[in-house]
Formats: C-alpha cells, sequence, structure tokens
C-alpha cells in the first residue's frame, strides 16, 4: 500500500508564496514522473507541473515562471513552490506519483486560497 502526505497549503495574499510539499510512503520503491494537479471549485482538475524521474520539468503556461517543481528521490518527496501567486491560483492542489511499472497514486489534495 501507498499512502501521500501533501503539506504547505492554507491562505495567502495575492502576491505571496506558498510551498507544497508530498511525501510517499509505504511499498513504492522505484518512482517516475511525480506532479501536482489542481482543481478549481466548479472545473476539471488540470496538470500544474510534473517532474521526471531524471529530472525533466513541465509546467502549465498559467504557472510558467512563477511556479518551480523539484523532488527529493532520497525522501520520496516532490515540492512545489509558488510565488506571486494569483486569486485565480485558488484550488486543491492534488500530488501524483507514477511508479515505473505504470501504476498511480494521487495525494488526498491540499487547499491553496489566495485572496486578493
Amino acid at each position: 500500500q501507498v499512502q501521500l502526505v501533501e503539506s504547505g497549503g492554507g491562505l495567502v495574499q495575492a502576491g505571496g508564496s506558498l510551498r507544497l510539499s508530498c511525501a510517499a510512503s509505504g511499498s513504492i520503491f522505484s518512482i517516475g514522473a511525480m506532479g501536482w494537479y489542481r482543481q478549481a471549485p466548479g472545473k476539471q482538475r488540470e496538470l500544474a507541473a510534473t517532474i521526471t524521474s531524471g529530472g525533466v520539468t513541465n509546467y502549465a503556461s498559467s504557472v510558467k515562471g512563477r511556479f518551480t517543481i523539484s523532488r527529493d528521490n532520497a525522501k520520496k518527496t516532490v515540492y512545489l513552490q509558488m510565488n506571486s501567486l494569483k486569486p485565480e491560483d485558488t484550488a486543491v492542489y492534488y500530488c501524483r506519483v507514477v511508479h515505473i511499472y505504470g501504476d498511480v497514486y494521487w495525494g488526498q489534495g491540499t487547499q491553496v486560497t489566495v485572496s486578493s
């Protein structure tokens, strides 16, 4: 069984910063891609950022230049540094981890609220 524990969400004013963390534990020893997705009220879940096991990153155009994804393979943890936050970044942020054999795991979600 695999568990993903997210932390770092909260309420911040526009222009502020937050750092999300997602740590994987349990029976997951070989992690492939890791990423962050987000879902705003009334909208579909969308990609925010991903990072491969080799460190190649990909960002949604709406967050490029403001968000930075990184990972610590030894700690099985992925991070999302979010700067210059905007009200439209308000959403539940979900961590997603893919095992090298293809199994996909999701975190429980952490709320990020940006006030104007």
